[in-house]
């Protein structure tokens, strides 16, 4: 399937980048994202970017963001339930 978006032509000059690099520059972001906020998994994450999922993990460590999805309280609990 394909989406098309109008951007203003200065977009790109602005993030130094051409449409090719842009496109893929935003699935990266969008998958990223969606990511922290819990709405996909990692294996979602990387087909949304078009990576394999260890080039994903290394795009979430470039963006700052965990690649766990529980928080370390969350895991406490986990392990003191057992």
């Amino acid at each position: 399937m394909q989406v098309f978006i109008e951007l203003p032509r200065d977009v790109f000059s602005a993030l130094r980048t051409d449409p090719d690099g842009f496109v893929r520059e935003m699935r990266i972001a969008a998958a990223v994202k969606w990511y922290e906020t819990g709405v996909i998994s990692q294996s979602k994450g990387a087909e949304i970017a078009g990576l394999s999922r260890a080039e994903f993990i290394n795009s979430l460590n470039h963006f700052r963001v965990t690649p766990f999805q529980y928080t370390a309280d969350e895991i406490v609990s986990e392990v003191a339930r057992r």
